[in-house]
């Protein structure tokens, strides 16, 4: 039986460089994956670091006006855009200009997002959520509680046509004969009840007022609103 041959100490050498090499290779992928995935996963730690970001020592657990403009030039949103009420929904913020701790972990937990990458990311997905008819009302009725005056009961008529702007302004076809029927009536503040009639009437009435009924549930003052319209058109029909 011929005799096998001794491998060399150079051959040696060169595989264990190799197998050295390869598992060196290895543990330094499996540290860049490691930190791939801690990057990519939520931290509460992280959230609530980023959150100080925008706080004072004087009162760390709110979010103030100062901090909310800051905030957001950091994710590129004008304070106006109707994103940033839709985020307010998801945290389910109280009010308008302000975050509390508890909101801002609320939010941002659900949505995964800790940095403002993360939350750039997902701006488009927030958008998106206007989509929906049912969750557009959700935001939509959200709005009146978010942004009235909490020492009022119902929403005074710059607020109520700022947020009617941002909501209906480019969807609803009637927008700007209510918005202009508002200026010259007697109306100075808008009850919850009005607020929610009027997303109603934006989706169900037609822009011909053919199928609005005089006799239904609607409140008085769309009831005003239709009548002061077909005044405005008759008018304008004869000049």
């Amino acid at each position: 039986m011929p005799r096998s041959k001794r491998r060399s100490t150079t051959d040696m050498s060169s595989n264990e460089d190799d197998r050295y090499a390869s598992k060196r290779l290895r543990n330094s992928s499996s540290r860049r994956v490691s930190r791939v995935e801690e990057a990519q996963s939520f931290s509460q730690k992280r959230c609530l670091a980023w959150f100080r970001e925008y706080t004072t020592p004087d009162d760390p657990d709110t979010l103030g006006p100062e901090g909310m403009e800051k905030f957001c030039e950091d994710i590129g949103v004008e304070p106006e855009n109707v994103v940033m009420l839709v985020l307010a929904f998801k945290m389910q913020a109280r009010q308008m200009g302000f975050f509390t701790k508890e909101e801002w972990l609320k939010g941002l937990g659900e949505m995964q997002c800790d940095s403002i990458q993360k939350l750039q990311y997902r701006l488009d997905y927030l958008r998106c959520l206007l989509n929906d008819q049912n969750i557009f009302k959700a935001i939509y009725r959200y709005a009146y509680d978010f942004a009235r005056d909490k020492d009022q009961r119902s929403m005074d008529m710059e607020t109520a046509k700022a947020m009617l702007q941002l909501l209906l302004g480019k969807h609803w076809a009637l927008y700007t004969q209510f918005s202009q029927f508002l200026d010259q009536s007697k109306y100075k503040v808008i009850n919850k009840d009005q607020w929610c009639n009027i997303l109603e009437f934006s989706r169900t009435i037609y822009n011909d007022l053919s199928n609005y009924d005089v006799d239904g549930a609607w409140p008085v003052m769309l009831d005003e609103f239709v009548e002061w319209l077909k005044t405005s058109r008759a008018k304008a029909a004869i000049s």
